[in-house]
């Protein structure tokens, strides 16, 4: 299983495309779970925090940070490649 968490607020418009593209990325790596965390709550802050996160989506693989700002599919296959 490769776990990516989104953390993003809600109406995200990036973090909808990064959400897509990771759905769309599961034809490839059908084991993607995607979770979203709300950074609005108390665990969205304390992630936010914890990960030093200044802009949406912040996005954690198997639970470590991987980028903030989003992620483009290349660089979302190099790291999934990578936990092969």
């Amino acid at each position: 299983m490769i776990k990516v968490t989104l953390i993003r607020p809600d109406g995200c418009g990036h973090c909808k495309a990064v959400k897509n593209t990771l759905e769309d990325m599961k034809a490839e790596y059908p084991d993607i779970v995607v979770e979203e965390v709300d950074m609005v709550t108390k665990e969205g802050q304390e992630m936010v925090q914890k990960y030093g996160i200044m802009s949406s989506p912040g996005i954690l693989i198997n639970d470590e940070f991987f980028s903030m700002g989003g992620a483009t599919k290349d660089q979302l296959k190099e790291k999934f490649d990578s936990l092969k």
